[in-house]
């Protein structure tokens, strides 16, 4: 909790404001909870805030003072603590008034000014669009958030009270506000477990964007309600009465689905409003969980249950700390009936959410479960932030963590794990933790292995297995669906580039170096300093970019060896640069030419895509063997780390078990079939097979295609440098063609 507001500084009037200022407006209930000393601070901020917004009025011609002050009763309501209502009354000081940050912080102490200061509205700066403003705006509301929670519900009152307000604006802004409210904060609201608050966001955002429907639902709702009042009533005094003939002392109340649920329902299912049948149902309050499961056998015997219809959030909650059980039963009328069951103090976290901490927070002052769930939450956030390019992209990877919707599943040691609905093997091994999913290579999902693009189901056990080897694969961002996975597999994958192009970058230079004469093991501190002060550029950052081939390593060679003129030329031959095939994708090979260890080859330095290995002949260089800027020497090294893939086209008489003779030929010599596929001619009696394999290098290739010769099957076999012709089609040659 932040430090409490010293009560002993005087309240000084802005110079600015009027010399006298309206007083607290009559007596305020929800403040009854501060003690007295609370309220002359809360009164004195007030009478501040009202100063400094002299003579300020709001769209609908109100003093400006009632909006803030209207903020911070909403807070009050949820007995928030004296700073955060000092700073919901001021929130609009810093940008509307002369009042600056450090005039809050000597009044009322630097926790209420950094409160004022994470709320304030963000200063008028370009955007290209209105959804990159909106994406900046949200993304520094959430980073000061994720500071101090208190944020993020100064927030939301603030929005609560402009959407109740909303009637004055004109239509275009409402029809934005209202579309953002339920965009981002309704969601916000929710993932937060303020629940009537929630709901509260989504009515009103419903009535602005959707005035004629809101109407004609409202009226069926009101209809309705008078209708079915005596049949609900009988329900809930049947239902009171058996609880407590089994001893239990329970509160039964009906509860009414807010109108922006069912007109969602209504839509998602295509249905009319008389088809909805769960628009009313009852809550079941009792003392603790055991009453609570006590209560579901007593309601299970009164009403059949239907099957399916029955979740228990008490032992696996939500993301967002809401608990309770919810079964759906067979009325008296044959109407199915919706009922929650679930204890007080759950009740008031279901109410409450976050905010449930101070309004019912405990003795030792311990963190509810909501609060710790939602700091866990904002933790996340920091993270995705982080690995975020921009504040659209942060946005993209957050929505889908505000919605609500999750599925349950467990670590090997049977601990619980939420994810929302849609997220994959990968998401869970990186919500586990960053390591692990940077390291994942293979799940086990209840007990079976399975690919990491597996979307999980509810009650998976799911198991990672690692390997420190393994490094995030580019495709692994197409099926994560969490923003936390999606940005660390990003962001791992930008460090591994950059790695592996500093790596080429120091190859690189240090081949230019030796062209020069030049040992680059002798190239000093003092050498590259002077390098990066007249460049501006760092050591790690000029390796990086001639391995990208941004820029050239003879260039820089010249630069850290300031060389006069006469002697800048190349005084030996460079020496060629040794290829291992393990470079990473820094050092890639050309998939026009499709190079392989025994094929001559030269090197291209391709802008911001590193070095491309391709073959002599290949036509795709050929017009740059004139520019040595371009190329480089390179060689294959003699100890080489992996194997090479390269494609093959057989022609083959077209009988029954000749692709299982050839397939074992090319297992028999040590290589292994990455893709396979036919082309067939009508009426021909060959086919062509399209085999890419695995080789060592040209030898073991030679090996290989001499043994395929050998079946009397095939009529004839040959490389293709770009698999591209393999999906070409060509009439087969005749048998007698060599």
């Amino acid at each position: 909790m932040a430090a409490p507001i010293h009560l002993d500084i005087p309240v000084v009037t802005p110079a600015s404001a009027a010399p006298s200022f309206p007083a607290l407006p009559g007596p305020l209930p929800e403040l009854d909870y501060l003690k007295p000393e609370e309220k002359q601070v809360f009164e004195r901020a007030y009478a501040y805030g009202a100063a400094a917004h002299s003579g300020q009025t709001r769209a609908d011609g109100t003093p400006y003072i009632t909006h803030p002050l209207a903020v911070a009763i909403i807070l009050a309501s949820w007995h928030m603590d004296l700073q955060t209502l000092v700073a919901a009354l001021l929130h609009d000081v810093v940008e509307d008034t002369e009042i600056s940050r450090a005039d809050i912080a000597a009044q009322f102490g630097e926790p209420v000014a950094d409160l004022v200061d994470g709320v304030t509205k963000l200063d008028r700066i370009h955007f290209e669009s209105k959804a990159d403003a909106q994406a900046e705006n949200f993304r520094k509301m959430l980073l000061a958030m994720s500071r101090d929670v208190r944020v993020i519900l100064i927030k939301l009152a603030d929005r609560s009270h402009n959407m109740r307000t909303l009637g004055a604006m004109d239509e275009s802004k409402r029809q934005r506000i209202a579309q953002e409210t339920l965009d981002i904060y309704a969601p916000i609201a929710n993932r937060l477990g303020l629940n009537v608050l929630y709901q509260e966001l989504e009515n009103l955002a419903f009535r602005h964007l959707h005035p004629t429907r809101y109407r004609v639902l409202e009226k069926a709702i009101r209809e309705a309600r008078i209708d079915r009042a005596t049949v609900l009533e009988k329900i809930r005094a049947d239902i009171q009465q058996h609880l407590a003939a089994a001893g239990l002392t329970a509160e039964v109340t009906q509860r009414e689905k807010h109108l922006a649920s069912i007109h969602r329902k209504m839509q998602a299912k295509h249905l009319t409003f008389a088809e909805v049948y769960d628009i009313y149902g009852f809550r079941v309050i009792t003392e603790n969980q055991l009453a609570c499961y006590t209560a579901l056998g007593v309601l299970h015997g009164l009403y059949k249950p239907i099957p399916g219809k029955f979740k228990d959030y008490i032992a696996i909650g939500k993301a967002n700390g809401y608990q309770s059980l919810h079964t759906t039963l067979f009325g008296p009328f044959g109407a199915p009936i919706e009922v929650q069951v679930r204890s007080r103090d759950m009740h008031h976290l279901a109410e409450s959410g976050v905010a449930s901490h101070w309004m019912y927070k405990s003795a030792g002052g311990d963190l509810s479960a909501a609060q710790q769930q939602t700091y866990k939450w904002l933790q996340g956030l920091l993270d995705i932030q982080a690995d975020s390019r921009d504040s659209t992209e942060f946005l993209e990877h957050i929505k889908v963590d505000l919605f609500p919707e999750a599925v349950y599943v467990f670590t090997p040691k049977g601990q619980i794990m939420s994810l929302p609905r849609g997220a994959t093997a990968i998401d869970f091994a990186y919500a586990v933790h960053t390591t692990i999913g940077n390291h994942c290579h293979s799940v086990r999902i209840n007990g079976d292995m399975a690919p990491l693009s597996t979307p999980l189901c509810n009650g998976d056990r799911v198991e990672v297995l690692t390997d420190n080897q393994v490094t995030p694969n580019p495709t692994w961002a197409h099926f994560a669906f969490t923003g936390k996975a999606r940005a660390q597999i990003r962001s791992a994958i930008k460090r591994t580039n950059q790695q592996e192009s500093e790596a080429l970058g120091v190859l690189l230079l240090g081949q230019a170096l030796r062209a020069f004469g030049s040992d680059p093991e002798a190239i000093s501190d003092t050498q590259w300093q002077k390098y990066t002060r007249a460049t501006g550029h760092s050591r790690t950052e000029t390796l990086t970019d001639i391995g990208l081939g941004k820029q050239l390593g003879v260039v820089v060679a010249r630069q850290l060896l300031v060389r006069d003129e006469a002697s800048s030329a190349r005084t030996q031959a460079a020496g060629p640069l040794l290829i291992r095939g393990s470079e990473g994708i820094a050092v890639r090979m050309g998939r026009c030419c499709s190079p392989i260890p025994g094929d001559p080859i030269i090197g291209q330095i391709k802008k911001s895509q590193g070095l491309i290995i391709h073959t002599h002949d290949c036509s795709q260089v050929s017009h740059y063997r004139e520019d040595p800027d371009k190329w480089i020497n390179v060689e294959w090294a003699n100890e080489l780390d992996r194997v090479f893939r390269v494609t093959i086209r057989v022609v083959a008489l077209n009988q029954r078990g000749v692709l299982a003779r050839i397939a074992n030929i090319i297992a028999s010599e040590g290589s292994n079939i990455d893709d396979v596929h036919m082309i067939e001619d009508s009426g021909s009696a060959h086919t062509q097979l399209i085999f890419t394999v695995e080789v060592q290098n040209r030898a073991h290739l030679s090996r290989l295609i001499r043994a395929m010769r050998a079946l009397p099957e095939v009529s004839r076999i040959h490389r293709l440098k770009n698999p591209s012709e393999g999906h070409t089609h060509r009439p087969p040659p005749s048998p007698k063609e060599p």
